[in-house]
């Protein structure tokens, strides 16, 4: 988080009035305002610098009403500093009252572990696990549509990915290895990361097992190109020392690019059941979905020309180009070549049949489902043409209203002679 923010994250904080102060109180809460937005001021934009201001106005001001946001102020600089002390020290007061903040218990938990130690490692595990078994239940709780709950599920292994690699180094300091692999490959499974297949490639070395080293040190080779000198080294010592030979590593090396490439599809076929749009670029190979549930591939449109009519029910102008478009629609309603499609970006869905209904527009509308993202439509109405290439040939972000049917019906011409 850049300084700015929290420069003007702390002012409002020390401007903010609730509680708030009684009577005779309200010279006091004035005077430590006034020198909160001193010190903040003459930190400028140094990260150490605003650390050190709000730590001094904790000690000058002990009993502040504001200690809990300042605290969490002094955090998140601490993140940016790298400053894994304070990262630690302040975590830990924080989720002292916020035992429910995912990004938190991982940095302390994982900041703990860095420090090598025991007793620190002791105290990491226990957050580490805190972090997957809070992230499980926000998994059973999370709602939306199948675009949120695909970018919802991927975000989470991830998350859970890194909280179990922080599990599993945690317990390998505590001198649980059969844990610690155990937590390891749950990682690896979740997040695929060179991280963990370097963490196991380790792990099953010390227990000697190295046919299992070898073969996630490969997967770190093939994970990682910066780290690749690093990781053929040692797993080629491994496998010297359990071979007495060189040979056959390569092959050791083209199974783990395999793996890697397998892992990656087997991934991205489980999203695709949420969203049959996840990870899809080609706005022409996306699937919509309609009022009932029903599903248009768009692929299925390909060799036609395609207009998109990007609409929310909230939009004013929206309603006022409607009539308009059903006009153009009209000219083209014998041309087999010509499909059109309602486009509906609301978040809430719910409400887009009752309106249809009220206003008595055509029944035949679809969800964006996330095609508005990768087109960039950033103000609607938003009007597009594809070609029967599939290429995007016009964008008419707003209309004119009295030029509008002549200008849309041009382009499609234009893209029906192409």
């Amino acid at each position: 988080m850049k300084i700015t923010f929290l420069l003007a994250l702390l002012l409002a904080v020390a401007q903010a009035q609730d509680p708030k102060p009684a009577p005779a109180d309200s010279k006091a809460a004035d005077e430590e305002q006034q020198v909160l937005r001193q010190a903040l001021g003459e930190a400028g934009n140094s990260p150490v610098e605003f650390v050190r201001a709000l730590e001094n106005h904790l000690k000058k001001y002990p009993q502040t009403a504001r200690r809990e946001e300042i605290e969490r102020a002094i955090l998140k600089s601490s993140i940016q500093a790298e400053d894994r002390k304070r990262i630690i020290e302040y975590g830990e007061k924080v989720l002292k009252k916020e035992r429910s903040d995912a990004q938190v218990m991982e940095e302390v938990a994982g900041n703990l572990v860095e420090l090598g130690d025991k007793a620190s490692a002791t105290r990491a595990a226990t957050y580490a696990e805190q972090l997957v078994d809070y992230l499980k239940i926000a998994a059973r709780e999370k709602q939306g549509s199948p675009r949120d709950q695909a970018k919802f599920r991927a975000e989470l292994d991830e998350s859970l990915g890194r909280a179990n690699l922080i599990w599993a180094r945690a317990l390998d300091l505590q001198g649980q290895t059969a844990a610690a692999v155990e937590k390891g490959e749950a990682s690896y499974q979740l997040e695929p990361s060179p991280e963990a297949a370097r963490f196991l490639g380790r792990s099953y070395a010390k227990m000697n097992r190295p046919g299992d080293a070898v073969a996630r040190y490969a997967d770190a080779f093939a994970l990682d190109g910066d780290e690749r000198e690093r990781d053929r080294k040692e797993m080629g010592e491994i496998y010297q020392k359990w071979k007495n030979t060189q040979v056959g590593l390569g092959d050791e090396v083209l199974k783990a690019f395999d793996r890697a490439t397998q892992l990656d599809e087997s991934r991205r076929v489980a999203l695709r059941q949420i969203d049959p749009n996840y990870g899809v670029d080609d706005p022409l190979e996306f699937t919509l979905s309609g009022l009932t549930n029903e599903k248009l591939n768009l692929k299925s449109l390909k060799g036609k020309v395609v207009v998109f009519d990007f609409w929310a029910t909230w939009c004013g102008p929206c309603r006022a180009q409607q009539p308009l478009y059903e006009l153009v629609k009209e000219r083209y309603k014998a041309n087999s070549k010509v499909v059109f499609l309602n486009l509906n970006t609301d978040e809430e869905r719910a409400g887009v049949k009752p309106f249809l209904e009220s206003n008595k527009w055509a029944k035949t509308v679809w969800f964006d489902d996330g095609l508005s993202t990768l087109l960039k439509v950033s103000s609607i109405p938003t009007t597009m043409v594809f070609n029967p290439k599939g290429e995007l040939v016009s964008r008419m972000n707003g209309f004119i209203a009295d030029r509008f049917v002549d200008m849309l019906a041009e382009r499609i011409d234009q893209a029906l002679a192409e």
